[in-house]
């Protein structure tokens, strides 16, 4: 793929990173490519994200939508998407380049909230992480009917509901004791945060199942969170309609770190050990 055309998206009230979105695309143009920052064309044939996780998740939706690929320079913290380090950046850009792109799908959200006459509250919003229903901090648990498709799941008790996809089962998720999925899977994940019965377990459901979840009064006024953004306020009686969104994110990975070689080194497994190759016995 020859790269004409390059975006540049920078953490926001950063200056130290808006200097380098503007010498990353005088660095672009001096190889004759066009580059443009905090914009997204869809002429563009990839997008370059300066910051952490969720610099790149602000922008996830509109990549999606119009098919762009993009590469993730961590310039913030954990940086499980921004796989790049910022000391790295140049060389693997120049790889790209030179070499072509290597690019996973992720699977996207599509999430629509609906009153109980089931007329849409506004627009669907996109997530590639998770959608979270929670409550507030002082309020008792919520009861939340779940149905995948039109087949019954069960009533959660519980402080909410993370649905997430396989990149997001890193996230939130994974901190509500909810199961790692590899990224290259396709499934999503239900998993209640806090639940009143030890019983109700996270599940994961066929990438093609619509989740519906109904909030029970007497609970009102929760909030709906898409990946880390307010969405909507539920209210008693609403529902939440949830399933893969058409099209995923195209996410270019580095060839040089697999997903578990980013797990070790981002969640510390192992004591970050360099890892081992498997036997030559077995590599046949």
């Amino acid at each position: 793929m020859h790269i004409r055309y390059a975006g540049i998206i920078t953490r926001k009230d950063s200056p130290e990173v808006l200097r380098v979105g503007r010498e990353l695309a005088d660095w672009y143009r001096r190889r004759s490519i066009k580059a443009e920052l905090d914009r997204i064309d869809p002429e563009m044939d990839m997008l370059t994200i300066l910051g952490g996780d969720g610099t790149l998740l602000h922008v996830a939706d509109q990549a999606a939508r119009h098919g762009i690929p993009v590469v993730g320079i961590n310039l913030g913290n954990l940086g499980f998407l921004t796989e790049v380090a910022a000391e790295e950046m140049y060389q693997a850009l120049e790889e790209i380049l030179n070499s072509g792109l290597t690019i996973e799908e992720r699977m996207m959200l599509r999430a629509e909230l609906l009153d109980e006459y089931g007329e849409s509250a506004g627009p669907p919003m996109f997530a590639l992480n998770e959608v979270v229903i929670v409550k507030g901090s002082t309020e008792p648990m919520m009861r939340l009917g779940c149905w995948a498709d039109r087949e019954y799941i069960t009533t959660y008790k519980a402080d909410g509901l993370i649905i997430s996809t396989p990149t997001g089962s890193t996230a939130y998720n994974l901190s509500a004791g909810g199961p790692l999925a590899h990224a290259e899977l396709q499934t999503l994940i239900v998993t209640p945060i806090c639940p009143f019965m030890l019983e109700s377990r996270p599940v994961l459901l066929s990438p093609k199942t619509r989740v519906t979840a109904q909030l029970a009064p007497p609970s009102t006024n929760v909030k709906i969170m898409v990946d880390g953004r307010l969405g909507w306020t539920m209210h008693a009686n609403d529902f939440l309609s949830l399933e893969a969104a058409a099209k995923p994110l195209r996410l270019i990975s580095s060839p040089h770190k697999g997903y578990f070689d980013i797990l070790r080194n981002k969640l510390n497994w192992g004591g970050r050990d360099p890892g081992y190759p498997l036997p030559e016995v077995l590599m046949t």
